[in-house]
Parts: C-alpha cells; structure tokens; sequence
C-alpha cells in the first residue's frame, strides 16, 4: 500500500517503521524534521506539509498527542484532509474523542475518504516489538481493507473491530482509565503494607496468589520495584490529558465517577511535582516522598 504515516513521537517513529519493514512504500511527516531522519534512511520519504504526505496515498494514519492536534493537522491550513485522494482511508491512533473524527468525517464523507479510530494498547516497548493491541473504531470494510497494514504494527491476535466510530477511542480510554486506577490502587496497598511491616516481596506475592491479582501487580510495577524506573516513555501531561478525556467522557454519557475522579487529581498532582515530562508511574513516587518509604524489590 501507499501510506502516509504522520506523528513520529516514541510510539509513531517504531510503529513506522514496523510499516516500512513490511514492504509499503511510505511517506512521513512530523513537526520534527529530526525525527524522521531514520526512516528517510531506512528507504521512507519525508514530506513537507501533512497536505503533501496525503497526497497519492492509499492509506493516512496519524499518531499524535491530542485531539487539538489531530484537528489542526487534519483540517487546517494545509492540512491532511486537502490532500487525500478520493477512495482513501485515514486511520487515526492516537488517544483521542469522536468529536474530531466526526467533524473530519463530515468532510471527509462527501469525497469518499474513509475514516477509522484505531487506538492502540502496549506502551513503546509494544510499539518497538510490533506487539501492540489495536481497538478498531468504523466501517467494517474499511477495517478489513486497512488490516493487513494494522498488523504490520500490532499483534494479529489482538486487532479487534470493536464496533462503530468513536469505540475503538472509548476502548482505549477505558483501558487507560482503569490502569491508572490500578496504579494509584496499588501504591497505597503495598505502601500501607510495607509500614506496618510486611515485606515487599511477600506482600506482593500474597496479592498475586489472590482475587486482588492484576497485570499491573503481577508486570508493569516491576519497572519501579527492581529498577526505580517510573516509565517517561509516557508523560505524566500525556496520562493527565487521557484521564481529562476519559472523565469529561463519562460526564457526557451521565456516568458519576468518583474513583476516577480521584485518581485524575492524583495524576495532576503528580504532574505539579515532577513535571510535564515526568513518567506516568510517578504517583507512586508521591506516597514514596511523602512516606519516606522506597517501594523496592531486593536485588537478587
């Protein structure tokens, strides 16, 4: 296929280039003029405007931080949508609402462009190996078109069309959502347990063999307990942005949601302490600050 791949942030750049090894001829483009030097090398094309990377293109997809952005680089000046040829798809990744995607559909529509929301699932280490979850919003013919190169990104036994526009975005957001619960969840449990004077690894291995067992406990919580690594290849203003969209979307669908709530203004919290850029697991380093207690496996 002809694709034009547009956001070469820490997720875009290696899913890119997972659609490069795969044989389609692709074209690139990003703010970053810098950030798309290995791919040229590597055999891609950069272009200079989201307009001219549509151009000729089969296939458009775009990874970018915001539904602000996504809007600005589909519909503005020069943007993506000037440039796609009738017959063609834009799939967006990113983590982002509807309401963008309707507003370019609205246009999109009259010219034969097809539109899916195909978020994704598996941080940039899914992203590196080209296991990465995808969650399919859209027509189903659209979808099946686009799977071959949906695959050249993602784990084939984990591409689901998840139903009409807008619900591979509601999916994804679920998934942040809860994750992030589980992570501010996690951190007051094994902090409460360690002061009273559990072991960390004991505390851990109970919680495991039990119905209070998560990925989050069992995988991803390691990073912090074997290396004090809190994972910046995710951005606290990323996480902050996610949860917004996931509470301002139960809001719209009349859902009360306290617990989210809550776990939003602890992520903001954690973005006024650290920082912008900070990791997304930081929370946990708030209860190891203000706790004087470091969350930490013993090295073997």
């Amino acid at each position: 296929m002809k694709v034009a791949f547009i956001g070469l942030g820490h997720m875009g750049e290696p899913m890119s280039r997972h659609v490069l090894a795969a044989g389609h001829d692709l074209v690139v483009y990003d703010v970053r003029a810098e950030a798309g030097a290995g791919l040229i090398a590597a055999g891609a094309k950069w272009a200079g405007s989201p307009r001219e990377a549509g151009q000729d293109r089969d296939v458009a997809i775009t990874m970018l931080p915001t539904p602000g952005h996504v809007r600005e680089v589909l519909l503005g000046a020069g943007g993506l949508l000037e440039g796609l040829p009738s017959g063609s798809v834009w799939v967006d990744m990113s983590t982002s609402v509807p309401e963008v995607a309707d507003q370019v559909r609205a246009v999109a529509a009259a010219r034969d462009i097809a539109v899916l929301d195909a978020p994704v699932s598996g941080m940039a280490a899914g992203a590196s190996a080209g296991s990465l979850q995808i969650f399919v919003g859209g027509d189903r013919a659209a979808y099946q078109r686009v799977r071959p190169l949906l695959a050249a990104m993602g784990d084939p036994e984990r591409i689901v069309h998840v139903g009409p526009h807008g619900a591979g975005y509601t999916v994804k957001l679920m998934i942040n959502l809860l994750w992030f619960a589980h992570l501010t969840a996690s951190a007051e449990v094994l902090t409460v347990g360690v002061r009273a004077g559990v072991d960390l690894g004991v505390l851990r291995s109970c919680l495991l063999a039990s119905p209070a067992a998560s990925n989050f406990l069992d995988r991803d919580v390691l990073s912090v307990l074997e290396r004090g690594d809190y994972d910046d290849s995710f951005a606290l203003a990323l996480a902050c942005k996610d949860l917004g969209l996931a509470v301002s979307l139960a809001g719209a669908v009349g859902v009360p949601v306290e617990i989210s709530a809550v776990v939003e203004q602890i992520y903001r919290r954690a973005r006024a302490q650290y920082g912008d850029n900070g990791g997304e697991m930081l929370p946990i380093k708030l209860l190891e600050d203000v706790t004087s207690t470091a969350l930490r496996l013993p090295r073997d």
